[in-house]
């Protein structure tokens, strides 16, 4: 039996094994959380991500380090 058949067996013995509610409860909120999506964009966000590639791809953007360098310069003359 491979590495992951055995953990898994493993697994189901101790969680059909355990009288611990309070960590099945952990248990089942680890597997519900690992089931979905870590993160989800509203169709707002996902719009603007979009955009900003579109942008991107026309050069239509100023490079950090300009940005930098122009921050620095406005600073100094503050």
């Amino acid at each position: 039996m491979d590495t992951t058949a055995k953990l898994k067996d493993n697994l189901i013995l101790r969680i059909k094994n355990s009288k611990d509610v309070g960590f099945l409860k952990v248990l089942q909120v680890l597997f519900d959380a690992s089931e979905k999506p870590t993160y989800e964009l509203t169709e707002e966000q996902q719009n603007a991500i979009n955009e900003s590639r579109e942008e991107i791809k026309r050069g239509d953007f100023v490079a950090n380090e300009e940005v930098m360098s122009k921050t620095k310069e406005w600073l100094k003359n503050r």
